[in-house]
């Protein structure tokens, strides 16, 4: 009844527009009308418990805490306005699916509770501030009944590995959505994606770039919509003046939860062998190395110069869950300092170790925490989610202490081994915790504008890049030198 007196109330309006423009004489204006109409100008207002928000959440305590108190705030804000409230659910507590982080196996479920009676999806992110008012005002722009992907374009500057190198040829000409800003989905599209995914196993094995991989699965090879931008879904600081004109913003800062973990309470492990030592190694000892109190160098060769370690595990050209798995021995064995956190990087790994101290006040040691880059291996058939080894896999003393009392072990030296290690400790009930502050790739990897509002914790591959102007202009903080003279000034390094 309320529809149909809307539709009516509607119809109405567009009537006297009709005459308006009539009287005005102007064919021109009124073909522009029709044209505006067909793409959505709002012909009833739209209420907020027809949004369904969906919160991003993790099952890490800190990530609840934080998904709690945006759902919250939205929440409060109905109160405040005497609206009715909208569902908000927390993406961890939906389902006992790990695989639900990545939306596609979640459809079904959205669409089946609450495709009769909601007209919008909206996902955010734990980070993502909300202005419920605007975001209504925004989403009712556009006509519920028809199928809209809309969001915060981001676009490729060159092809990537990461998004497999889709559209080689042009890559700004797919468009995907910057998460941070939210984005949504209409009812008819969740109800149609939603058969879609009954009907039709999801075909990728492996979970990258989720915002990329959502973009496409939409677009369905130019069969379903494009993103289309909304304006006031931003990614500005709340304190921002143009935050004004938003309905979506971030916090002012990452900022940390209190003081930076100590530096002398953070092991680092780096995985090199032979080859790389004159390579790899005196990058890292020009950029980053200096920021660590512990750390050693692993590889397949004892070299006195750097120093290294040789665990006995012969090197492999890939995998390296022999070498990893020996590393997460050594760390418990009392052969090194008994830090409560573990780093486990590459030897082509840029990282700030001042920001990993900083994000990790966040996080309860005495917690099993497994945190970096979220990749997914079969999420659609009850897979699970791994940290990718090369943006770096940060453990607590906790997690890997129940990881080898488990028994969990490599099923060959040259096994993937954050595959294994994701594998072992979903099985625990360790899920992998993500930040997109961690990065598999390098910053060329990845859309200029997503980099913008991020302050970003690691890179990895030194491939036609300089590895040191890459930490210089991403990493460093402060005015600390890295490249130039840094060979003769002396490590803060303990050597063990």
């Amino acid at each position: 009844m309320l529809r149909d007196h809307r539709r009516h109330v509607a119809g109405l309006l567009l009537l006297s527009l009709g005459h308006i423009i009539l009287a005005a004489g102007s064919s021109e204006e009124a073909s522009q009308s029709r044209e505006e109409d067909a793409h959505g100008i709002p012909a009833r207002q739209l209420a907020l418990q027809e949004v369904v928000f969906v919160i991003r959440s993790q099952s890490n305590s800190f990530h609840a805490r934080q998904a709690e108190k945006r759902r919250e705030d939205l929440l409060q804000q109905a109160h405040a306005r005497s609206e009715k409230p909208p569902v908000v659910l927390l993406l961890h507590s939906v389902s006992d699916n790990e695989g639900d982080w990545s939306v596609l196996p979640l459809l079904p479920y959205l669409s089946g509770s609450f495709g009769k009676n909601s007209s919008w999806i909206v996902f955010l992110e734990e980070e993502t501030g909300v202005k419920t008012s605007r975001l209504v005002e925004a989403l009712a722009k556009f006509d519920e009944n028809k199928e809209w992907f809309l969001g915060k374009p981001l676009h490729d500057d060159e092809s990537t590995i990461i998004h497999h190198y889709a559209f080689a040829e042009n890559p700004s000409v797919f468009k995907y959505p910057d998460f941070s800003a939210a984005w949504a989905l209409s009812i008819p599209l969740v109800v149609r994606l939603a058969n879609k995914v009954r009907e039709e196993p999801l075909k990728s094995d492996f979970t990258i770039d989720l915002k990329h991989e959502v973009a496409l699965y939409v677009w369905d090879n130019g069969n379903g919509p494009h993103l289309t931008a909304v304006p006031q879904l931003c990614t500005d600081r709340e304190d921002s003046p143009r935050a004004e004109l938003c309905a979506t913003t971030l916090r002012p800062e990452p900022a940390p939860c209190g003081e930076p973990v100590k530096k002398d309470n953070v092991f680092v492990a780096v995985k090199t062998c032979k080859k790389f030592h004159s390579e790899r190694v005196p990058v890292i000892k020009k950029t980053w190395e200096r920021d660590a109190v512990y750390l050693e160098y692993y590889s397949d060769h004892a070299d006195a110069s750097i120093p290294t370690v040789d665990l006995g595990v012969p090197n492999t050209e890939r995998g390296h869950c022999g070498k990893t798995f020996a590393i997460l021995n050594r760390f418990v064995s009392g052969d090194v300092p008994g830090t409560e956190w573990l780093l486990v990087v590459d030897d082509d790994t840029l990282i700030s170790l001042p920001r990993l101290r900083s994000l990790l006040s966040c996080y309860s040691a005495w917690e099993a925490v497994y945190l970096g880059e979220r990749y997914g291996y079969g999420l659609s058939q009850g897979g699970y989610g791994y940290i990718t080894g090369g943006g770096g896999m940060v453990f607590s003393r906790e997690a890997v202490a129940r990881l080898l009392q488990s028994g969990c072990k490599c099923y060959s030296d040259d096994a993937p081994d954050d595959m294994v290690l994701g594998m072992c400790l979903n099985a625990l009930g360790i899920p992998a915790t993500h930040s997109p502050l961690f990065h598999q790739a390098r910053p060329e990897d990845y859309a200029a504008d997503l980099l913008a509002h991020q302050v970003p914790i690691s890179f990895h591959k030194h491939w036609n890049v300089d590895p040191v102007v890459v930490f210089d202009k991403w990493l460093k903080d402060g005015d600390r030198k890295t490249s130039a003279g840094l060979d003769n000034d002396k490590s803060a390094k303990t050597e063990l």
